[in-house]
């Protein structure tokens, strides 16, 4: 089982926790899945202002999806899990972020309620910083109206970043989705501001790969959201190490699957080592072919070498 929520340092889990933080505090507040550029304006809003005024920037977000609880019928396919979204909260150089849990309990609370805790706990709290049109708490009664004016009672400002657009268009995690759904990397990147990614765990196959020559590593993904089936060149990050490869996403049709379910498995280039466990992050360069039914495993494993010549020619290996 891969982590839902990262344990590492910089990361709290109540509230009250963020009176350890040295102040000033200025906080982005929100969901952030994906991480898209619209999410980094508000993250880097918060970052540079506690950067000028010698503060602390602490990044609020909820685990699970607030939809998973409030409208499960209707929760969206994560572009990152929780773990994956921190990941690249810290590569924005954000050094602290508070996870809050989000159940029915959290959700009955008076957005008034919520933000005095804030308040109450920082040391002391600067700035909240939010998506200009961003709502919380009890049936989403709090807003920039309400921070307004709970920041002239309690000494903080509030501050609502607008939209980011694109094409005439707001940048927004649904947007994304589906252009990661349709397979249109290209605009899914351009909407991020860095190329979509699958952050997996590596999990143990039936090791059918090694018996043909093509050794694979089946990913346990913690996202949800996967471009089409098929065949990608891609990057691989192994902690610090840059890898290159081919992933195949899919039921594997040439090969008995009764679950149907769609697996994600990453060859290597170069590379014969046990990684069972670890986290690996797929960046998806280049598409090569859609998945395929072949005539037995000669057939899969000739194509399988002539998928490695064609990602090894984009990389320029």
């Amino acid at each position: 089982m891969h982590r839902d929520v990262d344990s590492s340092a910089g990361v709290i889990h109540a509230v009250p926790e963020l009176a350890r933080i040295p102040g000033p505090l200025f906080l982005a507040i929100g969901v952030f899945d994906g991480v898209h550029l619209g999410h980094q304006a508000v993250i880097l809003r918060a970052l540079e202002a506690a950067q000028r005024d010698g503060g602390t920037a602490v990044v609020v977000t909820f685990d699970p999806h607030p939809v998973r609880v409030l409208r499960p019928s209707q929760a969206p396919r994560l572009l990152t899990s929780t773990a994956h979204k921190l990941r690249l909260i810290r590569d924005l150089g954000v050094a602290h972020q508070l996870v809050i849990h989000f159940d029915q309990a959290f959700a009955a609370t008076e957005p008034g309620d919520f933000i005095r805790a804030l308040a109450a706990a920082a040391r002391p709290l600067r700035e909240i910083c939010v998506g200009f049109e961003w709502s919380f708490g009890k049936g989403r009664a709090g807003n920039l109206a309400l921070l307004e004016q709970l920041g002239a009672q309690l000494g903080f400002a509030e501050v609502g970043v607008p939209a980011v657009e694109i094409d005439g268009e707001i940048v927004s995690s649904t947007r994304i989705r589906k252009s990661v759904e349709a397979g249109d990397l290209e605009q899914a990147a351009r909407l991020l501001g860095r190329p979509y990614t699958i952050l997996g765990t590596v999990v143990t196959g039936d090791r059918l790969g090694r018996t043909i020559g093509f050794p694979t590593a089946n990913l346990s993904a913690h996202n949800e959201q996967y471009p089409p089936n098929g065949v990608y060149a891609v990057e691989v990050q192994r902690s610090d190490e840059t890898l290159h490869g081919v992933v195949n996403i899919g039921v594997r049709p040439t090969i008995a699957n009764a679950s149907g379910e769609r697996v994600l498995e990453t060859h290597l280039f170069d590379f014969d080592q046990d990684i069972y466990g670890e986290d690996l992050e797929i960046t998806f360069r280049k598409f090569l072919r859609p998945e395929q039914k072949f005539n037995g495993l000669d057939a899969l494993r000739t194509q399988i070498g002539r998928d490695v010549e064609a990602a090894r020619a984009i990389f320029g290996e």
